[in-house]
């Protein structure tokens, strides 16, 4: 006989119960314990690479940018619920942490996988292959951030290869 409620024993269960009440209020998910604070880490490099369609230099700048874990981004960030945000991640369940790291994984290798594009564009001097693939990339990078934000307001489903293999083929 399986006692699970959500996917979660008892005892887990009577955590997550506790937890949900800590962040009442906070701007973080009571269904799931995750704040879409954390998007605004891919969100900059949406708008960087959305620049760089534009601007080519701006490539060097979206070379910058670096992943970011949840908990880190809480840690450096203005957040008003920063502490709790990060001690609330040990507490997501599985069902919605899962497919929610997946995504952000496959958001930090998008991210790299367009870099390494739009380079090779910039090189050959193709301003319009720049534009198709800044744009491509950005819109790709968009479509898993609202994945990722789907998972944080109560989602447990992340994106399937041939979705995610679509995407990648900028």
């Amino acid at each position: 006989m399986n006692d699970t409620v959500d996917g979660l024993a008892p005892d887990e269960q009577a955590a997550f119960s506790e937890w949900q009440q800590k962040v009442a209020g906070a701007n973080i998910s009571q269904s799931t314990l995750l704040a879409t604070d954390y998007l605004n880490h891919f969100n900059e490099i949406v708008m960087l690479l959305e620049l760089v369609a534009d601007m080519p230099d701006m490539l060097e700048e979206c070379k910058a940018w670096a992943p970011k874990s949840y908990q880190d981004h809480f840690r450096d960030s203005t957040f008003r619920d920063k502490d709790l945000a990060v001690e609330a991640y040990n507490h997501v369940p599985v069902r919605f942490r899962r497919p929610f790291e997946d995504t952000v994984e496959q958001m930090n290798g998008l991210v790299f996988q367009a870099l390494e594009r739009l380079e090779d564009a910039v090189s050959l001097d193709d301003p319009e292959m720049v534009r198709i693939r800044a744009h491509a990339a950005s819109r790709g990078i968009q479509r898993l951030i609202d994945v990722a934000s789907s998972i944080i307001h109560g989602s447990d489903k992340a994106m399937d290869q041939a979705q995610i293999d679509e995407i990648l083929s900028l």
